[in-house]
């Protein structure tokens, strides 16, 4: 089992920035890629960004590409989520997640995740 816990998520002005941070325990193991998805109120949970066990291989949404930065300290079993820019629509619940599965296809799917953590509000006003 791995737990997952994030943190960092709070209130911001539109245009602002914050780090969402993602602590691993338990059965950690660095070979895990790490996903950051969001769910809005009434929308479904969606992809946000991934990276893969080394930390070298990224991939983000359409929506965050070039706002958002996604990386790892496999050292301190953490991930993060760097956000600047941000958007009003950016607002919702951020979950991290991990999966052993190697097939970065994959990690855009939230099924592909065995193991998610309880989640942290980002609330972006205008």
């Amino acid at each position: 089992q791995v737990q997952l816990v994030e943190s960092g998520g709070g209130l911001v002005q539109a245009g602002g920035s914050l780090r969402l941070s993602c602590a691993a325990s338990g059965r950690t193991g660095s070979y895990y890629a790490m996903g950051w998805f969001r769910q809005a109120p009434g929308k479904e949970r969606e992809f946000v960004a991934a990276i893969n066990w080394r930390g070298d291989s990224t991939y983000y949404a359409d929506s965050v590409k070039g706002r958002f930065t996604i990386s790892r300290d496999n050292a301190k079993n953490t991930v993060y989520l760097q956000m600047a820019s941000l958007k009003p629509e950016d607002t919702a619940v951020y979950y991290c997640a991990a999966t052993p599965r190697g097939y970065s296809g994959s990690w855009y799917y939230a099924s592909e995740y065995n193991y998610w953590g309880q989640g942290t509000q980002v609330t972006v006003s205008s």
